[in-house]
């Protein structure tokens, strides 16, 4: 699954030049724990979090510049942490984790943005009922990824957790499609059946 199937398209976005009020307004109201900061013609710039917005209200600490933030473009984290519409969910997952972050504009080849994906649209993707996730190990790994057909295999899903059955044609190959069957959004775990050649 890439995150274009699970991002929020058309998100709420503030110009470098809106006041911090304004900003802090907008994420209270809309009920969001950041906002992506873009210009004219919809590149990202940053992003201004609830984290940004709370360093201006603690005390001043020597080489501050957030404390004296007026607007976006000085409260704001830039660079932005962006991923692009075609990686996978597990891809967000893992770089939300290591930058620490709890959202992503999605950006396209020039960095406009084009959705955003948050912490809560992956938890989204995580309760998938067994039958999708069984679809999606059919069709997006083991046909379009690993380039297999997929009567070859049974997989069976149930509360999360897939059983494999067929052959391979190694035991590398086996352990490749075990890989990229645990990244599926929804996968607790996974029993591998696997068989292969061993002459």
């Amino acid at each position: 699954m890439n995150v274009a199937r699970v991002m929020t398209v058309e998100p709420l976005t503030v110009g470098p030049r809106t006041p911090l009020k304004d900003v802090a307004r907008l994420i209270v109201d809309e009920r969001i724990s950041g906002v992506p900061v873009v210009d004219d013609d919809g590149t990202v710039l940053g992003v201004v979090s609830e984290t940004d917005i709370i360093e201006k209200e603690r005390a001043r600490t020597s080489g501050d510049p957030k404390h004296d933030a007026r607007d976006a473009a000085d409260a704001m984290t830039t660079p932005a942490v962006t991923i692009r519409p075609q990686r996978s969910v597990s891809e967000a997952a893992a770089l939300m984790l290591e930058r620490n972050v709890s959202r992503l504009p999605v950006v396209d080849d020039h960095g406009r943005l084009v959705g955003i994906v948050t912490r809560a649209d992956l938890v989204r993707a995580f309760v998938r009922g067994d039958h999708e996730i069984a679809a999606e190990i059919r069709s997006d790994v083991i046909l379009r990824t690993l380039w297999n057909s997929p009567d070859r295999f049974h997989v069976d899903v149930a509360a999360g957790e897939v059983t494999i059955e067929g052959e391979v044609s190694d035991a590398e190959s086996a352990a490749l499609l075990v890989r990229f069957v645990e990244r599926v959004p929804g996968v607790v775990g996974v029993r591998s059946r696997l068989t292969w050649p061993t002459a």
